[in-house]
């Protein structure tokens, strides 16, 4: 139903102009001479009670009054009158309306009761809304340009979804100079429907669009933006310009758009996480763009840079260290190869100076000679126009190279009328040209990132070292007891017990509400000691004299007990004190910090990184979202300086990494199953080759979090394992099995499986013979959003070996409406009641999810499937040699 309301608003074939005149300089006169002067092959509508005709088209007082089922209803009137207009074309039909008059959501309290009426609307009729407070949207393909910018874009292959109108118009001015062509060019407003989300699922499925660029002030709904991201990144780029970086802006931001404004780092971490590309001027947006259309992404960050002058490529190369990249280091043979066919007096290295006497021959050898070393992932070919500089047969031979090797390729022409021949012939031949060499240099930068970020998308994760049983319900008891005494600050005794309960390493402690419990337990734990007040009411305790380091003996643990009571009670006197907390002292080689603090648009995020009193000074820190797998965790490591320290460093022993990951990996867990965690602080997590230990936490609730078995999940914008679907089955043969949702580390064994599929069974799942299934497609089938997609596997053990019996699958659309059923039962266990089994339990998940209907392809000698749905009331169609299946599960709202 979305999707289609979507196809006829950006597709119309009967367009309505609520608000149209022929009063010059208005917005209504703008869209109505836009829309009819733009070749649109459609009928318009213009809808002015108080015209018969607006530029020449009949006027129609009201939407009831036009004569045909309007697909798009375009709204310019003041605010206070669109609900009723809005309630006027749903009744009639309408399935889809632009709106862009403003004074919504982002005028305060007015503007948002204006904005609930219109939603409530929207929902009745089953409506798709863009607005409000918009420039309107481009569509070049069919010549529709509904929109009041001043200008018609071009066409091309680049969807470009946008905040703000005013930059809309700018950029349109921009794209049109540049020759930048748009498949789609929406300004999407303050999104009170149609959201990011939605425009990335539609721009993902449509053909004609290569790549999505998208300016973004604020976000509403991070959990679908994120999996609409995460669904369609992997195989078409999406970048995004979000503004708001600094706190100022975010607050410009925020009023603009009327939403919450989040911390930047954290949109860093969810983009990286969604691999999505992040850019941070106009420019950027559309050469990565682009660059990504025509060339391929690079494997690495190694440059190769050939130049005909000195200084543009010492520019180059100071951009490229500066943004993370390296100089690629070539190969003897390269060295040889250009000492061959190059001056003598060239650099001898990399950047490779061919000189300014350099001509198309030179450049031709060294692009060939750098696009073979396997030192090199890509090259930047930079050109200054000399008075001996042939640019355009520079420009003919660096294409022909090009084509034979399959290497990232850049080009920076620099100059203006002497040049343009040869950006010309680059162009045509897929090799992005930049006027200056920096640029070219971020944008091969980012085109590396982007391959990055797709690289963990694409990383089988390794098995977490042993099982990890936390224990749930020991945690909630302490976090409801905490709530109950009306506190939402832990004692640190409490913190670290929390920690404990998820298998957190904690030092050996204990609580004492007494100096003879203290001498007690100072015996047990051994010396050396450290003591502390413990009091939710003091969280700096240095402060007070409440702490004291290196007890060395049972005298020292009596004095220090007696003294931080004492001046705890004298420094803050109405204090509630539980005691002092025992614990021993010990030093690690490092100090890091792990923590969390809700955001409040992408909710529970991971902070690592250096820790210690220092944390604030080198702010050496990474945030990530959960959940989190072990390589997502080590990604986390990996991306902060003091990395480098912890693996090992110039002879020094490192520390466990995969325990670290580890942690990270159940920390995850910790603020995914308790949305009352507003914040954790662990600092410092002392580390070091005799591995880590938690030596001081705080943790604070939040007491306005109501928390239901039900939607457990509601807190994260990344939805998790669902373990609630594991179940066991016993088989006709008595043989039992696991069916649980699939996993990103099951991909070796659902490999295995496939590889034992008889050809019968590849027909009757592919509908043809696989000879192998590469990792590409065990990610896909391994690494899904359980937002949109449910696996359920059947794991049995064959001599104490896991197995994958076979798996059952529902994809559902964006919309969670419709969802493909596909099922596999591997040979050996077929016939054992497993299919029955695995359909009557996906149904049941479909049913519990709310899924209107599942749909299935089935080959017509497939008698065993085929039998299965019609028992199950399936209604099946006859296509040729196949049946189509579907079955509602759920009736439409």
């Amino acid at each position: 139903m979305g999707t289609k309301k979507l196809d006829k608003l950006f597709n119309p074939k009967v367009i309505a102009i609520i608000g149209a005149t022929a009063r010059k300089g208005t917005v209504g006169h703008s869209l109505m001479k836009n829309v009819i002067g733009s070749e649109f092959d459609g009928i318009v509508y213009p809808i002015n009670p108080k015209r018969t005709n607006v530029l020449g088209v009949k006027a129609y007082a009201n939407i009831h009054e036009v004569p045909d089922k309007v697909d798009l209803a375009i709204i310019a009137t003041p605010a206070k009158t669109v609900p009723a207009i809005v309630e006027a074309c749903g009744y009639s039909g309408v399935s889809g309306i632009l709106l862009i008059s403003a004074g919504f959501s982002e005028i305060g309290k007015e503007g948002k009761m204006l904005t609930k009426q219109i939603s409530a609307t929207l929902r009745k009729y089953g409506m798709r809304l863009i607005g409000p407070n918009c420039l309107g949207f481009i569509k070049p393909s069919i010549h529709l340009n509904a929109s009041f910018a001043n200008k018609m874009a071009l066409p091309g292959k680049i969807a470009l979804i946008s905040q703000s109108g005013a930059l809309c118009t700018a950029i349109l001015d921009w794209s049109v100079d540049q020759n930048v062509g748009f498949s789609h060019f929406v300004s999407i407003g303050s999104m009170i429907d149609v959201s990011f989300h939605d425009l990335i699922d539609y721009f993902g499925a449509d053909p004609f669009t290569t790549s999505i660029v998208i300016y973004m002030e604020s976000l509403t709904d991070a959990r679908s933006f994120m999996s609409a991201a995460r669904a369609f990144a992997r195989n078409k780029p999406i970048i995004v310009l979000k503004a708001g970086k600094s706190s100022e802006g975010a607050q410009a931001a925020m009023s603009h758009t009327g939403s919450l404004a989040g911390n930047d780092f954290v949109f860093d971490a969810a983009f990286k996480r969604a691999g999505i590309i992040r850019v941070n001027t106009i420019d950027e947006l559309f050469h990565i763009a682009l660059s990504l259309s025509m060339q391929e992404k690079p494997a690495g960050n190694k440059l190769a840079i050939i130049t005909n002058a000195g200084g543009p490529g010492v520019i180059a190369t100071d951009t490229l260290i500066a943004k993370g990249g390296k100089i690629a280091k070539l190969s003897d043979e390269t060295i040889d190869g250009l000492n061959k066919h190059l001056s003598p007096n060239w650099s001898k290295s990399n950047p490779v100076d061919i000189l300014g006497d350099a001509g198309p021959e030179q450049y031709e050898k060294a692009v060939e000679l750098c696009a073979k070393d396997k030192n090199v992932d890509a090259i930047l070919v930079i050109l200054t126009p000399q008075s001996m500089t042939d640019p355009t047969r520079v420009a003919e031979k660096v294409a022909s190279v090009a084509k034979k090797y399959r290497k990232t390729l850049l080009a920076s022409w620099m100059g203006a009328e002497d040049i343009e021949s040869g950006q010309e012939i680059l162009e045509r031949n897929k090799i992005p040209v930049y006027q200056i060499p920096e640029d070219a240099v971020k944008c091969f930068m980012y085109m590396y990132d982007y391959s990055r970020n797709l690289e963990i998308l694409h990383e089988t994760p390794s098995q977490i070292p042993h099982e990890f049983k936390p224990k749930k319900a020991k945690s909630k008891k302490l976090i409801d007891e905490v709530l109950a005494d009306n506190r939402t600050v832990m004692t640190e005794f409490e913190a670290k017990q929390l920690m404990k309960y998820y298998d957190i390493p904690v030092i050996k402690n204990g609580l004492a509400k007494t100096e003879e419990e203290a001498l007690t337990l100072a015996n047990k734990i051994g010396y050396p000691l450290v003591m502390k007040i413990a009091s939710p009411d003091i969280l700096h305790k240095t402060d007070v004299g409440g702490v004291i380091l290196n007890i060395l003996n049972i005298e020292e643990a009596r004095k220090a007990y007696t003294k931080i009571m004492k001046s705890s009670i004298a420094k803050v006197p109405d204090a509630d004190i539980s005691g002092v907390f025992v614990e021993q002292m010990l030093k690690r080689k490092y100090e890091l910090i792990i923590g969390c603090k809700k955001d409040p648009i992408f909710g529970p995020t991971i902070v690592f990184g250096m820790g210690g009193v220092a944390v604030e000074v080198f702010k050496d820190t990474t945030v990530g979202l959960p959940p989190l797998n072990m390589a997502l965790a080590l990604r986390i490591i990996e991306d902060t300086k003091i990395y480098k320290l912890i693996k090992g460093y110039r002879g020094m022993p490192g520390a466990d990494i995969t325990s670290i990951q580890f942690l990270l990996y159940k920390f995850a867990y910790l603020i995914m199953d308790f949305p009352q965690i507003a914040e954790i602080d662990i600092n410092p997590f002392g580390v070091d080759e005799r591995g880590g230990v938690v030596l001081d936490a705080k943790v604070i609730l939040d007491d306005s979090i109501q928390f239901t078995e039900k939607y457990p999940n509601k807190h994260l914008v990344i939805s998790p394992y669902p373990s609630e679907y594991i179940t066991e089955f016993t088989m006709k043969n008595g043989e039992k099995a696991i069916l649980r949702p699939i996993k990103p580390e099951d991909e070796l064994m659902e490999k295995e499986m496939f590889s034992n599929f008889s050809e019968r069974t590849q027909r009757y799942r592919f509908f043809q013979l696989i000879k192998d299934i590469s990792h590409e497609q065990l990610i896909r089938y391994t690494q899904i959003d359980y937002d949109r997609e449910i696996a359920i596997i059947a794991e049995v053990t064959e001599n104490g070996k896991q197995m994958m019996a076979g798996v059952v699958r529902l994809i559902a659309d964006q919309y969670n409406e419709t969802a493909e059923f596909a099922i596999v039962i591997a040979d050996p266990w077929q016939n054992q009641g497993l299919g029955n089994k695995f359909t009557d339990y996906i149904c049941k998940i479909a049913k519990a999810r709310g899924i209107q209907k599942i749909y299935a392809n089935i080959l017509a000698n497939n008698h065993i499937m085929l039998h299965m749905f019609r028992e199950r009331g399936f209604n099946m169609i006859k296509v040729e040699d196949s049946f189509y299946a579907e079955l509602i599960i759920n009736e439409p709202k």
